[in-house]
Order: structure tokens, then C-alpha cells, then sequence
């Protein structure tokens, strides 16, 4: 409904996506009175994410929550796949553990999945305020962020504490001055294509039935750009794009479309696309930068959560947001309402926040992970490896009669050198392989 001159609360939260929703949740259950600042018509009217979401977060959250939650496929098959224009190679894993509760990760719709996360919230207590745009941060003499301005005739939100949930290249944490001017080189544009199919055809395709998934992650289908791929079955539909470093797009002057049209067109994807109608086509900016580009958490009276406070963590193997931001999101409600139990909303006051996600999978793992982009997006991995590896495995499954096969090493020696790799560098990219990921 429509907001009065100023209204007075003990929270505003913007944006009810995971990280938003959550922090009302945690917020509201605390008997906290929040008001959940939403720019779509809906929670998740603006997301065009269409990927894996990991729900185990929600285990303490809500309860039994996959029991409840708009899922589209329980993602039973992982392959990860390197590719050229003419060959791939794969490595398929499958298990029936992941297709039964509590479930691994799962494929979803985000307009269904934050409208359900954002019900949570208000069936807790919060009130959501939809169509509405927080234009910028109110402060006190002192500086302190007491409230938001709207885009509702100039209405103001006041309130102790402002948590700011507004998204990658968030407006609330830049006038705050947490965040520094969008850096290009911190960011990868994600594009997506979404394919309609009959439920029959998508799980005989795939080797699939019901509720099971595939989520397929890609490299080498890029033209050489840092990124990759992805392919996600949905219930009706395939989820099929790639993830591209912003300023290397830019310099090869290629459309990010042509990409997806590669990918679509290529061999092992093409037949399990034929036949299905193009829904829908979007895209939408990526923090990737990691822990090392994470702006300060906290300010007087502001907190920063999910993908404004770039907690996305893309890893090569490891492809995560929501988990991060409905972990963010609660972790920073919860310190909100500590704050405000102690009569303390200053940046001291929340500092709890930090420490907590510390402590928990959310900075835990984007720390042991922190280098991993350097590696994954690296010159060699992404335009000589795929390359590389699938010319291996055609020379060990190349049967050369009358020639004598080759060895291993040989095989290895000679694929490498056709990409202009050497053992030792081979070596040396294992073993920096291992101390990220192991």
C-alpha cells in the first residue's frame, strides 16, 4: 500500500531477493517490526536467474523446506565438460542420493523462488512494499544512515538500521561509499536462453524422470573469452547460456548471443535442443571478483548482504550466489537484531556481522577459494586446456593400426604440444590446482 510521509521502523531492508527476504526473516522472527523495500511488482519479478540453487542453507531456516519450496528438478547428474568447437569431453556424475531429501541442489525459477522465500518473511511479521525504488540513504547530523528515500513522491523509511540487499552494483552500498565505482575487470555478464521442451522429451534426452535434473557446466564454448557455460534442465525447459569476463567481451567485440548460438549449435548440445521453441532471453551482471574485492560489511546503521557485498562465488567447479546470500542475509538480520536489542546500530555495534560470516560456509569458503578465478580464468585453462584435454582423449581412443598405440606420456607430450603448453607448465598448473581446491 501506499507509504506515508515517513515511516518509522526498527529495519529497512531493500530488495527481496534471497539475501532481503532472509534478513526480514530473521529480522521479524527476532519481533522486530521491517519493512521489506522490493523494486519488481514481486519479489523476483526482476531476476532472470534460472540456475542451481543449493537449499541446505534453509535447513535451520525453515524447516523441512524442500518439502514446500517451488523446485523445478533435483539435480541428480553433474557433468562438467570442456569443450572445442568440434569435440568434448566430459565427466559425468550421477547419484540417487541427491534425488532424496534434504537434497543437494536443486533447479528453479527465482520469480517463484523469492516470491515463496519473501511469503516467509511476511508471514513472519515483515511488510513488503512492492514497485517501489530506494533512491538513497538518509542520514543524520552525525552521518549515520537512519532510513531511505523512495521513489514514492520523495517518501522517507526511517529506520535504525538500513540492510542493503539491492544486488550486484549496489546503488545504497556505493552512496554509502562501501563500495568503489563498478570495476569491469570484477565483474562477468551472464547470458541465458531459455528453451521449452516437454517434460517426456527433457527426461528421456537427458536420462532423466519426475523431479530429476542435469546441470551441466561448460568450458571452452567462450571463443577464447574468460568464462563458460552452463546447461540446467527446468521442469519444461532448458536454462542454456554462458558467463563472460566483462572487459574481455568488450575487447573481442563479440555479441554475447553469438556465444549462446555456438553453444546451442554445438554437437553434444545441439541434440538435446532440437525440436524446442526459444521462451525467453536475459541477461544480468556477476560479482566475481571474489573475497579479495568485498567491500566493508557494515557502516553506521547500514549492512551489506548477498550480491551487493559480492558474495558470489565462482570457482570454475563451484558456480554459487543464492546459498551465499540467504546465509548473508540471515547472518546480517540476525546482527541487526542484536544491534538493536543493545541499543547499538553503529558500525561497532554490527560488527557482529562480519564475524559471524567468518564462522560460517559464507567467508569460509569464499576464502579458501579466493584464488581460484585467477586460475580458472587464466589464458591457459581457458583457450589451451579444453583444446588440449580433448585431443588427448582422442589420442588415447584413436585406434592407429597398423601403427603400434602410442604411450600416455607421448600422447600427453604431443597434445600438449600442439597448444603450446608445456609438461612443466602442465605440472605446475596441477599442483596451483591443488593448493586452491584441495
Amino acid at each position: 500500500g501506499p507509504v506515508a510521509d515517513a515511516v518509522t521502523c526498527d529495519a529497512v531492508v531493500v530488495g527481496a531477493g534471497p539475501a532481503g527476504a532472509s534478513a526480514a526473516l530473521a529480522l521479524a522472527r527476532q519481533g522486530r517490526s521491517v519493512v521489506l523495500v522490493e523494486r519488481g511488482p514481486f519479489p523476483g519479478a526482476k531476476n532472470v536467474y534460472g540456475g542451481v540453487v543449493y537449499g541446505r542453507v534453509l535447513d535451520d531456516i525453515v524447516p523441512g523446506w524442500w518439502d514446500e519450496v517451488p523446485v523445478e528438478r533435483w539435480v541428480v547428474r553433474r557433468s562438467t565438460v570442456v569443450m572445442t568447437p568440434t569435440q568434448s569431453l566430459s565427466v559425468d556424475f550421477r547419484t540417487q542420493a541427491w534425488g532424496e531429501a534434504p537434497y543437494n541442489g536443486m533447479t528453479t525459477l527465482r520469480c517463484h523462488f523469492d516470491a515463496w522465500l519473501a511469503a516467509k518473511a511476511t508471514d513472519a511479521g515483515a511488510r513488503l512494499v512492492t514497485s517501489t525504488v530506494a533512491t538513497g540513504l538518509v542520514r543524520d547530523g552525525s552521518g549515520r544512515v537512519v532510513g531511505v528515500r523512495t521513489d514514492r513522491d520523495g517518501a522517507e523509511l526511517h529506520a535504525p538500521v538500513v540492510l542493503a540487499c539491492d544486488g550486484v552494483n549496489s546503488f545504497l552500498a556505493k552512496e554509502a561509499g562501501l563500495l568503489p565505482r563498478a570495476e569491469a575487470a570484477h565483474h562477468t555478464l551472464g547470458v541465458k536462453e531459455v528453451h521449452h521442451l516437454a517434460p517426456g522429451v527433457i527426461d528421456e534426452r537427458f536420462g532423466v524422470a519426475g523431479h530429476e535434473g542435469v546441470d551441466m557446466e561448460i568450458l571452452g564454448c567462450t571463443r577464447g573469452i574468460p568464462g563458460g557455460g552452463f546447461l540446467y534442465t527446468n521442469r519444461d525447459s532448458v536454462s542454456v547460456g554462458v558467463v563472460v569476463s566483462l572487459p574481455q567481451l568488450a575487447e573481442a567485440g563479440v555479441r554475447p548471443e553469438e556465444l549462446i548460438a555456438d553453444l546451442v549449435a554445438h554437437p553434444t548440445v545441439a541434440p538435446l535442443l532440437r525440436g524446442s521453441t526459444l521462451r525467453e532471453y536475459s541477461a544480468h551482471l556477476i560479482p566475481e571478483g571474489g573475497y579479495d574485492t568485498m567491500p566493508p560489511l557494515a557502516a553506521d546503521g547500514l549492512l551489506v548482504a548477498g550480491d551487493a557485498a559480492a558474495m558470489t562465488l565462482a570457482a570454475g567447479l563451484w558456480l554459487e550466489g543464492v546459498n551465499f546470500a540467504i546465509g548473508s542475509g540471515w547472518a546480517a538480520g540476525q546482527a541487526a537484531a542484536r544491534a538493536l536489542a543493545a541499543g547499538d546500530t553503529s558500525a561497532k555495534g554490527l560488527a557482529s556481522y562480519r564475524a559471524d560470516l567468518e564462522s560460517t560456509f559464507v567467508l569460509a569458503d569464499h576464502k579458501r577459494l579466493r584464488k581460484a578465478p585467477s586460475l580458472v580464468l587464466s589464458d591457459r585453462v581457458q583457450q589451451r586446456y579444453p583444446g588440449l584435454l580433448c585431443d588427448l582423449a582422442e589420442g588415447m581412443f584413436t585406434v592407429t593400426n597398423p601403427t603400434p598405440k602410442a604411450g600416455v606420456l607421448a600422447t600427453t607430450r604431443r597434445a600438449a604440444a600442439r597448444h603450446g603448453v608445456t609438461l612443466r607448465q602442465l605440472a605446475g598448473d596441477g599442483i596451483r590446482g591443488l593448493r586452491i581446491f584441495g
